[in-house]
């Protein structure tokens, strides 16, 4: 079978790791704002909250409503991916999609994509006419560890501080947690034998939503050298992604590399978290028992 590279064969590479970048890719992606950007930072609007004025008299004069206005900056970020093909494999990676070539790209950008998310929500976010103001996460939008793994009553604690923050109860609400975080649900002594069940269906993978949330697995989240797991909560337009260049590739013969095929993918992506008071932390305690 002849080795060469046709045209046919690139598209078709090119079809499967878009295809599996929708499938398999990121875990979060689908589940906040995401916006397109372009050159090194965006900027997004924020239209703060104003109250209407109630009439007193027939014709008194009209009120002023100073709309507050921020906003907040995106930076875009370069990632690459490239790897090497053997003439051997080549046919293979072109045309099928299960081959390593492209699944090794979608999930190394997939996990890309989840990092920029999980930095987001509780870093620093950038705000003012040219992003120059730094905003932490406040203490108040933090559920501190307290020598326990993920609880009900974290939960209960997190749904509130939303309820506090008079979240749009149209707006979805996602939890991101490790497989600690699962089990530490599973071995709780509070829960009822509904909730129980409801929680074992969650880690089998049945279900994917409790007490309100849609619950999300990453073993990406951060973790200090006490062993305290950072899991984060999000109303889903509480965060945004920017997408400069969404995923795509390049195949060509390496004259440098004794004409190897090199297989080239390549994203620019940044994200921010829009508001405060719809992102929150949850400490959970990993210490092993």
């Amino acid at each position: 079978m002849s080795s060469e590279i046709t045209t046919a064969m690139v598209e078709q590479y090119k079809s499967n790791v878009t295809l599996l970048s929708q499938q398999r890719g990121s875990r979060l992606r689908s589940f906040v704002r995401s916006e397109g950007i372009s050159g090194e930072n965006t900027y997004f609007e924020q239209i703060g909250e104003v109250a209407a004025q109630k009439k007193t008299s027939r014709h008194m004069d009209t009120p002023q409503s100073d709309t507050p206005h921020t906003r907040r900056k995106v930076s875009s970020e370069d990632y690459i991916w490239a790897d090497f093909v053997d003439k051997e494999d080549l046919i293979r990676t072109m045309i099928d999609p299960t081959s390593p070539y492209a699944l090794s790209a979608v999930n190394a950008f997939g996990r890309s994509i989840d990092d920029a998310i999980i930095a987001a929500a509780s870093g620093t976010a950038y705000t003012g006419k040219t992003g120059g103001t730094a905003v932490a996460l406040p203490d108040s939008q933090k559920i501190a560890e307290a020598n326990t793994g993920l609880t009900i009553a974290k939960l209960v604690s997190a749904k509130g501080i939303f309820w506090t923050n008079d979240i749009d109860e149209e707006i979805p609400l996602h939890i991101c947690v490790a497989s600690k975080q699962l089990q530490d649900l599973l071995n709780n002594t509070t829960v009822t034998s509904v909730d129980y069940n409801s929680i074992k269906a969650l880690v089998k993978g049945e279900i994917n939503e409790f007490m309100g949330f849609t619950f999300h697995r990453s073993q990406r989240l951060a973790i200090d050298s006490s062993d305290i797991r950072t899991c984060i909560a999000w109303a889903q337009d509480g965060i945004l992604l920017g997408v400069g260049a969404d995923v795509h590739t390049k195949i060509t013969e390496r004259a440098d590399k004794n004409y190897l095929t090199q297989v080239w993918c390549g994203m620019t992506i940044g994200a921010t978290r829009m508001e405060e008071k719809k992102v929150i932390e949850i400490g959970c305690d990993e210490t092993p028992d």
